[in-house]
This record gives C-alpha cells, sequence and structure tokens, in this order.
C-alpha cells in the first residue's frame, strides 16, 4: 500500500512554487530618493564600507555637511558684535545643524538595545572618549587660558563634551522610547518642563540634555521612507525660498534676540525671562527647527561625493576642532587681527574653518586619534562563557 501511495505521488507533476515579489531592502528604498521618485533606481553598494555593512551616502554627506556648518557657525561667533549680517548667518545656522546631527544621531541609534556588545560600544564610544576629552580640554583651558586652578570635574562637561553625555544618556533611554505610545510629545514636554526649570542645574549639562531630546527621538521613529519626503526636486525648490525667509528673519531678530536660546542650555528664569516664555519657545524653536533641517536635508546629495567618506570621522572633527575655537579666544586672534571683522576676513574664516574641519575627519587623522576615540579595550569586559566554550573546542 505504501509502495503504491509513493508511486503515484511520484508520477504527480509537483506544481510550480508561488513567486512573490520581493520586498525592496532599505538601501533601495533611500536610493530611490536620488530619482526624485517614481521608478525605483537600482540599490548603489559603497564597496568601501567597513566590516562588510553598507554605508548610504547620504547620511554620510548629511553628518559632514552638518559638521561643517558647526564649525563654521564658531568661527563666525565672535563677529556677531560687530555684523548684524554675520549674526543672522549664526542664529539660522543654530536653528538646525544640531537638531540635524542629533536626529541622525537618533535615526542609527534604532537597533540600540541593552545587549552586551551594544553596551560596550557605548562605553567605549561614546563614555570612554567623554572622560578623555573632558580632561584634555580642562587642562588645555588651564594652559591657553592661564587658569591653572580650573577644575576637572566629569559632572559639568566643557565646551564640546555636553554632546557625548547627551548621546550617552539619549541611547540609554532608546528602550523607553521604544514602548511609549507617543514617544515625540512625551519627549516634547519633556524638554517644556526643563525649559522653565532653573533648578537642574548644571550636572552633566542636563538642560541640553531634556532641551534637545525630542530631536533624537523623532530620529528614533523615523523609517527609510521618511526620507524620501524630503529628498525629491520639489522639496530642494521649496527650501531656497524657506531658507532666504529665515535669514531675512534672522536679521531682523539679531539685535533683539538673545541667541542663547539657541544652545538649549539654559532655562528661561536663566535668561531673565518670564517663565512661561521657556514653553512658548521650546514649541516655536522646535518648530522652525524642524523644517530648517527638512531644507537641509532636501539639499544634501544622496549619491557618493568627494567627501562622502570624511562622514564616518565627523566626530573626530567635532571634537578636535574645540581645541582650535576655543584657543582662537583664549590667544585673542580676532582682537589682535582686525581684518577678521572685514567682510572678506569673515568670508575667508569660513573658508578656513571649512577647510580645518574637513581635515579633522580624513582618515589619517581618524587613524592618529582612534585609540581615543574608538578604543577596543577588550581586557575591560568580562568574556562571554559560549565564546570561551567555542575557543576551548
Amino acid at each position: 500500500m505504501n509502495n503504491l501511495a509513493q508511486s503515484h505521488s511520484e508520477r504527480r507533476t509537483p506544481l510550480p512554487p508561488t513567486r512573490t515579489a520581493p520586498e525592496p531592502s532599505d538601501a533601495a528604498v533611500k536610493d530611490a530618493a536620488v530619482t526624485g521618485g517614481g521608478r525605483q533606481a537600482a540599490p548603489k553598494r559603497d564597496t568601501s564600507a567597513k566590516n562588510g555593512k553598507q554605508r548610504d551616502a547620504f547620511f554620510d554627506n548629511a553628518k559632514y555637511l552638518a559638521i561643517v556648518l558647526v564649525a563654521m557657525g564658531h568661527s563666525w561667533e565672535p563677529l556677531r558684535d560687530g555684523s548684524r549680517s554675520a549674526a543672522a548667518l549664526y542664529i539660522t545656522v543654530y536653528a538646525f545643524h544640531m537638531p540635524a546631527f542629533i536626529i541622525i544621531s537618533g535615526y542609527f541609534s534604532r537597533s540600540f538595545d541593552m545587549r552586551k556588545d551594544r553596551l560596550q560600544r557605548l562605553i567605549t564610544g561614546v563614555a570612554v572618549p567623554y572622560i578623555l576629552f573632558e580632561t584634555a580640554y580642562t587642562m588645555f583651558k588651564r594652559v591657553a587660558d592661564d587658569d591653572p586652578s580650573y577644575p576637572i570635574s566629569l559632572l559639568d562637561p566643557w565646551y564640546l563634551t555636553w554632546f557625548l553625555v547627551a548621546l550617552f544618556v539619549w541611547r540609554l533611554t532608546t528602550p523607553i522610547w521604544k514602548v511609549v505610545r507617543w514617544p515625540v510629545p512625551l519627549a516634547l514636554a519633556i524638554a517644556v518642563l526643563a525649559s522653565v526649570s532653573p533648578d537642574i542645574g548644571d550636572d552633566l549639562d542636563l538642560q541640553r540634555v531634556l532641551q534637545f531630546l525630542p530631536f533624537f527621538v523623532i530620529g528614533l521613529c523615523l523609517k527609510p521612507e521618511h526620507f524620501l519626503l524630503v529628498r525629491n526636486k520639489r522639496a530642494r525648490m521649496l527650501a531656497v525660498p524657506v531658507f532666504a525667509a529665515a535669514l531675512v528673519f534672522a536679521y531682523w531678530a539679531a539685535p533683539r534676540m538673545n541667541a542663547a536660546w539657541f544652545y538649549h542650555r539654559d532655562s528661561a528664569q536663566e535668561l531673565a525671562a518670564p517663565w512661561w516664555s521657556g514653553a512658548v519657545m521650546t514649541l516655536a524653536m522646535f518648530g522652525c527647527s524642524l523644517v530648517l533641517v527638512a531644507c537641509f536635508f532636501a539639499w544634501v546629495p544622496g549619491r557618493k561625493m568627494w567627501f562622502t567618506a570624511l562622514g564616518a570621522g565627523t566626530l573626530y572633527g567635532y571634537l578636535l576642532h574645540g581645541f582650535l575655537a576655543k584657543g582662537s579666544r583664549f590667544w585673542g586672534w580676532y582682537d589682535e587681527y582686525h581684518w577678521m571683522h572685514t567682510p572678506l576676513g569673515a568670508i575667508a574664516l569660513t573658508l578656513i574653518a571649512g577647510t580645518i574641519i574637513t581635515v579633522l575627519c580624513t582618515p589619517p587623522v581618524q587613524r592618529a586619534f582612534r585609540w581615543a576615540m574608538e578604543p577596543k579595550m577588550t581586557w575591560a569586559f568580562k568574556k562571554d562563557a559560549a565564546e570561551v566554550a567555542r575557543h576551548r573546542k
């Protein structure tokens, strides 16, 4: 009977397998933005990616361009008092460059959980660089600013190191934002409460951690297809009048508005403003920043450019350029060289800042400082029992 059933089944012609259309990969979805919508283009692979991981040129381009704007903004800061145009550029750039960088950081933190290897990377890639650069910045200030008594304090981030503290805290809270129902409204409510709470103090620069939090949470909530909304020709065209209007408004607001609002490091009361203005300004600036970030992303190229590879080294450029940015103030360069305060001098400073930050993001600089920025530190962590057993076998 079994033989008969078997022979009968062997004579049957098997049905062809059902063919289903493959789902587009994240890379394909992202690459479709380059074509401006419509028919998808074949995804382009970046063969230079490390460890076999594919890198998206758009995000590397965006990180590089954002960090260039950070450096340029620092070069414009001492020019604001004598130039209303410099003040307007400064305000406009500060309204979106850090929010853009933070949104990208949140986007690439979507997969973070409490897994051992990810916690180890958080420690070696964020916590350890914070300790090293906070110490280095303090020692630099003691020498360059002739302030030998300035204390080393890991609880009070100095200058640029606040971002490392914020990134550490934000990533640790990522699992929470994945389970709450309305993560962005909740993060925005926290930012508003922080802006009216002067008692928070300066420890770990919590004002900035909390007031910039909504941008990180938005990054966590974004998906590849969301970037398609701004990566097309229509969005690029709309970005021009939006940026023009922002510059006009900034030119009007420069002598009337306290630029410290854009730093998000103080409460409203600490800025000598009524408490309720903290909530109003936080919500208004949040909306303005999102619009300008969208316009910025619209103009970021999606294809591989000459500076794409530098996107992997933006944190190097960010932390290293701070020594020169602060040194220029300590050593009085802006007071000594008056040509810097002329229109041509401002243009020259802008080009110099862009060149310096570009050099600091290059692979040779990354290799020279990898021991501080990406230490392996295998000696500091317990070995996994299963891995030890495999090595024994």
